[in-house]
């Protein structure tokens, strides 16, 4: 797992954009796994910047969203297919038909997520954004939750309830299940960026670098994947410790000195697209 802690939230976003330009680049038709909530949303608007000023074609590029709350019309304002219509579809310029939110509102909530991971593993991931939760979930999957989870319903925890309750007029409308794409399903994402940002993420960002990989931290589990980049403010990346098994780059010299040695992650492998 490579790691930059970088001064702020902007420098953050701009090195995430960074990684996901860097993939389209190379594969115009490349697929983006997108995260919702805080995190990701200075990579989102940075990719923006670069689509308006005609730097970036996301035109081809299809995407699959990690997650949607269950039980919410895809029209509200708070699910995920509204979210990622207004900070990723629309601003980014990318097809709407082509950008998938798992269907939390289905009938048959089992078949719809056997659907979604069908279309997933059809496709593949190039790129996988995440966030992580305080308590180190990633997608909704929950401390907990095994390794080789493919899509499914969960439950959410209170304390994923409590931190997303800020999106709802009070803790009582928030969710208690959604649909989300398992840990295993993440981990076949050929690249892997996490996004951290503020200081409530320091002990998950933590436990996921320098902790056991354990079911206690889901994050944990992409120290097992070949290609991850974790970005950090130094607020979320304040407890890391150096002595881990990550190679930790901190400073403005050691950022561009990153750079400069070409470090980004090997050229894609090629995936199955039927």
């Amino acid at each position: 797992m490579r790691t930059l802690v970088l001064p702020t939230p902007a420098d953050v976003g701009e090195a995430a954009a960074d990684e996901i330009a860097a993939v389209v680049a190379e594969r115009p038709d490349a697929v983006l796994g997108l995260a919702t909530g805080d995190s990701p949303l200075g990579a989102y608007s940075t990719l923006a910047d670069r689509v308006q000023r005609g730097e970036l074609d996301l035109s081809r590029a299809r995407g699959f969203a990690l997650d949607e709350y269950v039980g919410l019309d895809p029209a509200d304002p708070q699910s995920y297919r509204s979210v990622i219509d207004r900070t990723v579809t629309t601003p980014l310029r990318m097809r709407r038909a082509v950008v998938r939110v798992p269907d939390g509102a289905a009938a048959d909530l089992a078949a719809a997520a056997d659907e979604y991971e069908r279309a997933l593993e059809e496709s593949g991931v190039d790129i996988q954004v995440l966030g992580i939760g305080s308590n180190g979930h990633i997608g909704f999957n929950e401390p907990g939750s095994a390794f080789g989870t493919r899509t499914r319903v969960v439950e959410l925890s209170e304390r994923t309830r409590l931190d997303n309750a800020r999106f709802f007029p009070s803790l009582a409308d928030v969710p208690t299940h959604a649909l989300t794409q398992g840990l295993g399903t993440i981990m076949r994402a050929r690249r892997i960026v996490l996004v951290a940002i503020g200081e409530r993420k320091a002990d998950a960002i933590t436990a996921a670098v320098e902790g056991p990989i354990s079911v206690d931290c889901p994050a944990s589990v992409l120290q097992a994947h070949p290609h991850v980049l974790l970005i950090a403010d130094e607020a979320a990346g304040s407890r890391l410790t150096d002595s881990g098994p990550c190679n930790i780059v901190r400073t403005n010299s050691e950022v561009r000195a990153w750079r400069g040695a070409g470090t980004r992650a090997p050229s894609l492998p090629s995936f199955s697209r039927h």
